[in-house]
């Protein structure tokens, strides 16, 4: 049994989408150094690009292979969240490791090309299926709301790793996307009860940490400080190693 469910507000979407791209444009523009690490585990903001780059191909394919994407096969199946969480892993992987050697910078243009792509095509297609899980339909506008979702998230890893900070917005807006576009997914609990701040629950459900990097518990060192040592006044009695002048005979 499918259940319909009511679109989400197009506009407000569609804004919040081509924010995360911007966003990520301008970020990409202050990096200087590819190597730097970034909040998600393992990648430099090298690897952070070229996933940026395969996401947005991808979700181009899927929007104009819809209904019956790779993704939506994926779906379909029906499995444990662990399941689709592992695939898509592995899909990212593989997609990242077949990447042609290219600059930073090329990565960040051919992701802007298809996220720029992928705008164009949404508002004559917002209505259609884009897949079906576990008997409720989801449609290319609940679909641009886990874009919404990716983009934003990784315009924050972005800042991070030029030791900037990044906050969407409409964060609101990420929440009630979360649930769109990531139904396999959980939001945190606290936000889900209608508490806490919208931007951090999403970075927490994405498996981030708000405070990334985390500070050096180490204590910093302490200065040394001089003891002031008391000079004492010469002594006239001699000793046995300073020998005394003799009397000139």
């Amino acid at each position: 049994m499918q259940v319909e469910r009511t679109p989400p507000d197009r506009e407000r979407v569609l804004e919040c989408y081509q924010a995360g791209v911007r966003a990520i444009r301008d970020l990409a523009a202050r990096v200087t150094d590819w190597t730097a690490p970034t909040p998600c585990t393992e990648w430099q903001v090298m690897d952070l690009a070229g996933h940026l780059r395969c996401v947005a191909e991808s979700y181009l394919e899927y929007l104009q292979d819809s209904p019956d994407s790779r993704l939506a096969k994926l779906f379909a199946q029906d499995a444990a969240a662990a399941v689709l969480i592992r695939q898509q892993a592995r899909q990212n992987a593989a997609e990242l490791a077949v990447l042609p050697p290219e600059p930073g910078g090329g990565r960040i243009t051919a992701f802007t090309v298809s996220a720029g792509a992928y705008a164009d095509l949404m508002p004559d297609m917002w209505d259609r299926t884009h897949l079906v899980y576990r008997g409720t339909k989801y449609t290319v506008g609940d679909h641009a709301g886990a874009a919404c979702v990716e983009w934003h998230l990784h315009a924050w890893d972005l800042a991070r790793a030029v030791g900037a900070d990044y906050r969407p917005q409409d964060p609101e807006l990420l929440v009630s996307a979360w649930h769109w576009g990531v139904p396999h997914l959980p939001l945190s609990a606290v936000r889900e009860a209608g508490r806490g701040d919208a931007w951090e629950a999403v970075l927490r459900s994405s498996g981030r940490s708000p405070v990334w990097p985390a500070p050096d518990p180490t204590p910093p060192p302490q200065p040394r400080r001089r003891t002031r040592q008391t000079r004492k006044p010469p002594d006239s009695t001699p000793t046995p190693e300073t020998p005394q002048p003799t009397t000139p005979h």
